[in-house]
C-alpha cells in the first residue's frame, strides 16, 4: 500500500541560493541541490535543468536530512491507531530517520515489526536493532543467572534470525533488568554474530555512576565487546551521571581514545541536556530485587526484613541521583496528578521520607521520571569529540500525555540552538557531522548522512536564526522550530514550515 504520491521519476525539485553543508564537517558552500524522484541528481550549477519546482534557499543551510541513532519512537510508530505515524515531532527537528529497538528493548520478531511499521505509512525512516535484553527475557524470564549452553544457542538464533531480517545491529541495556543479569561474555558472543553481517553494537552500559561495576569499568566493558568480537561500539546516551562521578567526562574520553589508538571502533552518541530519563524502579532499586519480574518483587517487598535491605539500596541510589528534588515524575498512570512534579514535593506533601513516598509509589505501578543528574562540563566534554553522535533518547506520545523529557520534541533544535548559536560549544559542521555522515559512517548507511550526487534523497532546509527548541521540562508538549523544509526519500514532508502529510518513510533494511 503507498501513503504517500510517488514522485515522478523525471520529476525534479532544484533547492537554489542555500549554504550546504554536506555531513562531512566540511564548511558551507554555496550550491544548489537537484532532487529527482528519491534521488539527489546534481550538487552545483543546475542551470541545464529544467525543475518542477525551485525552492529559494536564500539565507537558510541544506544538509542531510538528520539521523537519531537512539529513538524509543518505534512502539508508536507501529501502532498506527495512535496516529503518530505522521511522526510530526520528529520531522520538526529535522530527522528523517530512527533507529528503534534501543536499550535492549522491544520486540524480538523484526519482521512483525515491521509490517506493524508499514501498515498505515510512516513519516520518517525507521532502521531496527535487535534487542539483547527482549531476547534475554524470551528465552530465560528475568532471572539472576548465567545461560545454559541450551539457552545461549537459542538466543544466538534469534539474533541471527534479527539480522537475518534487516537489522542494523544488536543493541543492549546491561543497566536494567534482565540485560543486567547477563555477564560480559555473553554480550561478546552474541555480538561476534552480529559481526558477520556487518553491525554494530550499541549499549545503554552497565553503570553511568557507581550502580555495580562503576563508570569506567561500564565503559570499559563494552569496549571490549569491539575488541573481541570486531565490530563497532557505540556508548549510547554516554554521560557521568550523579554527582558521585561528575568529573568523569574526561575518563570516559581518555578509554575511548586510547581504544581507538588500538584500533577498536568506538563512538558514542548523546542527547544535549544535563537531565536523563528512566523509570524510578531502574533508578532507586538494587537489581537482586527485581530478578523475577514485578510478582517477585513485590513479595520481596512485602517481607520487613528483605525490605529493609532494599531500601538500603533505594538510599544508595538516591544519593547517586542528587537526591529527591532531583528527580521530577513524567508518567504515573496510578496517580497523573503528580506527572511534572519532584518526588521531593511529593513527599512533603504526604509527610513522607521520600523513600517511603518511592516505595508507595513503585507497589502501585510503574513510575516514569526526569533526574536532573548531569554537569554540563561533563556533557560538553563528551559533546565536542569527534566519535560523539548527536541522539534523542526520546519517543512519541500524544500532545498532552504525561510530561515527557524535553528531547522528545526538541534533542536536535536544542544542540544546534544553545550548543552551536548561543553557547559556541561546537561549530555548526560538527554538529551537522554529528547529525548525519557519523551515524550513517558507523551503521554502514553508505547512501544517507551526506549530500553527494546519488544519494538517497533525506534532505532539510533551516533557518539557524529561528531553530530552537520550544519544550521545557514542566511543560514539554510544543514542536521545535526552524525547520523550512524536509525531503524524506525525496518527498516534501515539511515545506514552508508545513507539514504536509505525507508518509515517504521506509523500513531499511541492513544489506537492501
Amino acid at each position: 500500500m503507498v501513503f504517500a504520491p510517488v514522485e515522478a521519476q523525471d520529476r525534479i525539485t532544484v533547492i537554489e541560493n542555500g549554504r550546504v553543508l554536506d555531513g562531512s564537517g566540511n564548511p558551507w558552500k554555496y550550491a544548489n541541490v537537484a532532487i529527482q524522484g528519491d534521488r539527489v541528481v546534481r550538487i552545483g550549477d543546475t542551470a541545464d535543468l529544467r525543475p518542477d519546482r525551485v525552492i529559494d534557499a536564500s539565507g537558510f543551510y541544506v544538509t542531510p536530512g538528520f539521523i537519531d541513532v537512539h529513538s524509543h519512537a518505534g512502539s508508536a510508530l507501529a501502532s498506527p491507531w495512535l496516529g503518530l505515524n505522521h511522526a510530526e515531532p520528529l520531522l520538526a527537528m529535522g530527522l528523517t530517520t530512527v533507529f528503534v529497538n534501543p536499550d535492549g528493548g522491544g520486540p524480538v520478531d523484526q519482521a512483525a515489526q515491521r509490517e506493524m511499521f508499514l501498515a498505515e505509512g510512516l513519516g520518517v525512516n525507521v532502521a531496527q536493532l535487535v534487542p539483547h535484553g527482549s531476547i534475554r527475557r524470551e528465552v530465560m524470564g528475568s532471572e539472576d543467572r548465567h545461560a545454559s549452553a541450551a539457552e545461549m544457542e537459542r538466543m544466538r538464533s534469534l539474533v541471527i534470525a534479527g539480522m537475518e531480517q534487516g537489522a542494523w545491529g544488536l543493541s543492549s541495556g546491561t543497566f536494567y533488568v534482565p540485560g543486567s543479569y547477563a555477564p560480559p561474555e555473553e554480550i561478546e558472543e552474541l555480538a561476534r554474530d552480529v559481526a558477520r553481517y556487518d553491525g554494530t553494537y550499541i549499549s545503554h552500559y552497565r553503570d553511568e555512576s557507581t550502580y555495580s561495576v562503576g563508570l569506567i569499568a561500564a565503559v570499559d566493558e563494552v569496549i571490549n565487546v569491539g575488541r573481541v568480537a570486531e565490530l563497532p561500539v557505540v556508548l549510547t546516551h554516554v554521560k557521568a551521571l550523579g554527582p558521585l562521578v561528575w568529573g568523569f567526562g574526561r575518563a570516559i574520553v581518555s578509554r575511548v581514545d586510547r581504544a581507538r589508538e588500538e584500533g577498536i571502533e568506538v563512538f558514542a552518541d548523546q542527547y544535549p541536556y544535563t537531565a536523563s530519563a528512566t523509570g524510578l524502579e531502574a533508578a532507586l532499586l538494587p537489581r537482586w530485587s527485581q530478578a523475577g519480574g514485578r510478582d517477585a518483587l513485590l513479595t520481596r517487598m512485602a517481607d520487613p526484613e528483605t525490605m529493609a535491605r532494599i531500601r538500603q539500596g533505594m538510599e544508595a541510589g538516591l544519593e547517586r541521583r542528587g537526591g529527591a528534588d532531583r528527580i521530577q515524575f513524567r508518567r504515573y498512570q496510578s496517580d497523573p496528578t503528580i506527572e511534572g512534579r519532584l518526588l521531593s514535593e511529593v513527599a512533603e506533601e504526604k509527610g513522607q521520607d521520600p523513600i517511603d513516598t518511592a516505595v508507595e509509589l513503585i507497589r502501585g505501578g510503574g513510575v516514569s521520571i526526569v533526574s536532573y543528574n548531569m554537569h554540563d562540563d561533563d556533557v560538553e566534554t563528551l559533546m565536542v569529540q569527534p566519535w560523539t553522535i548527536t541522539s534523542s533518547d526520546g519517543g512519541l506520545v500524544q500532545m498532552g500525555e504525561g510530561v515527557p523529557h524535553p528531547r522528545t520534541y526538541g534533542a536536535f533544535a536544542r544542540k544546534l540552538r544553545l550548543y552551536v548559536k548561543e553557547k559556541g560549544t561546537v561549530g555548526l559542521a560538527h554538529a551537522i557531522r554529528s547529525m548525519t555522515s557519523l551515524p550513517a559512517e558507523v551503521f554502514r548507511m553508505p547512501e544517507r548522512g551526506m549530500l553527494k550526487e546519488g544519494s538517497i534523497a533525506d534532505v532539510v532546509v533551516f533557518d539557524l536564526e529561528k531553530v530552537r527548541d520550544v519544550a521545557e521540562y514542566t511543560d514539554p508538549h510544543h514542536y521545535s522550530e526552524g525547520m523550512v523544509h524536509v525531503f524524506v526519500n525525496g518527498v516534501p514532508v515539511v515545506s514552508d514550515g508545513t507539514f504536509t502529510g505525507q508518509r515517504p518513510g521506509r523500513v531499511l533494511l541492513k544489506g537492501n
